[in-house]
């Protein structure tokens, strides 16, 4: 794969429709293959449950990382993203840490306060207060990652003196990305991580949102420069004419565009290898730092064609 300075990942199908599941050993296969053509990065996807008609089996995000980090050596291991209200902070915090050592800090975790109420009601987690968790949550994975000692009490979270090593492999934390769209996430990106994951976003939309990521990170008084920032795109290689309405087939029934954001189908990426590139050339020229590939049903030909033919032509 060309190197340029830009990063490319390629999302992993850890999710799938029932009846079909998930592939444990192919997925740890694909992302050894991943990292051999070369992309900077490998990402998952988070859910406990997922869907009733249809519900979609999902593979835990984490132990599937911990999985890959034993059989890779360089590709970055990214959750794009994890439903951070629905863990133990505490808990996380050790997972997290673990995986950055497993994988010679490699780690790349993406956060979020999540959207799925029947998801949060069977985990016992109130749906209603998921952005307060989420804050603390953040200050408590922070604190236990480079404090030698954290006194807080965070209810129900009463950490008297505690001491948690070994501290990540990254120092002096793994980067955090967070994932979301309404103005007071927006200002969580800004103020509380090192960058913003979005999903599904246009070029225009994308280029709004971070507008006014930049703009808030100003009005705290933080170096806008010291954030990334990250999209995740669905992408079809292909004559247009053959491979638009498949594709549109598998957007509509596989995945779901959360209502208020600015998430849409109408942002994959369809075409020649050709039209791809200037499609998105479009959202590089609007400063995106890491481009997520999400192939069309994660044809391996349609990888293969990314890394080998699409990536060579991104300047």
């Amino acid at each position: 794969m060309a190197s340029n300075s830009n990063a490319y990942g390629m999302a992993l199908r850890n999710f799938v429709t029932y009846p079909n599941l998930p592939n444990p050993n192919d997925l740890i296969k694909q992302a050894v293959w991943i990292e051999e053509l070369g992309f900077e990065s490998v990402w998952v996807w988070d859910h406990i449950l997922l869907g009733v008609e249809p519900h979609f089996p999902i593979i835990d995000a984490l132990s599937l990382l911990t999985a890959v980090a034993a059989r890779t050596n360089q590709v970055k291991l990214g959750t794009g993203i994890l439903i951070l209200p629905l863990r133990n902070p505490v808990l996380l915090a050790k997972q997290l840490a673990s995986i950055d050592l497993i994988s010679n800090g490699r780690l790349l975790p993406g956060l979020a306060s999540g959207w799925y109420k029947r998801e949060f009601d069977a985990c016992g987690v109130d749906f209603h207060r998921r952005g307060k968790i989420m804050d603390e949550s953040l200050e408590i994975l922070e604190r236990l990652w480079t404090e030698e000692k954290t006194t807080a009490e965070y209810s129900p979270y009463n950490l008297r003196s505690a001491v948690m090593y070994p501290k990540p492999a990254q120092q002096p934390r793994p980067p955090i990305l967070i994932g979301g769209y309404a103005e007071r996430v927006l200002r969580r990106v800004a103020t509380k991580s090192d960058g913003w994951l979005t999903y599904c976003y246009t070029a225009a939309s994308y280029a709004a949102d971070k507008k006014r990521i930049l703009a808030f990170a100003e009005e705290a008084g933080r170096d806008p420069s010291t954030l990334s920032f990250t999209n995740q795109l669905p992408i079809a290689i292909g004559p247009r004419e053959k491979i638009e309405g498949p594709m549109k087939e598998w957007l509509d029934t596989e995945w779901d565009f959360a209502a208020g954001s600015q998430s849409t189908a109408d942002s994959a990426i369809i075409g020649t290898v050709e039209e791809c590139a200037e499609q998105i050339q479009v959202h590089l020229d609007e400063g995106l730092d890491r481009l997520v590939f999400m192939p069309y049903r994660y044809q391996d030909d349609q990888v293969e064609a990314i890394a080998t033919q699409l990536i060579p032509l991104l300047t």
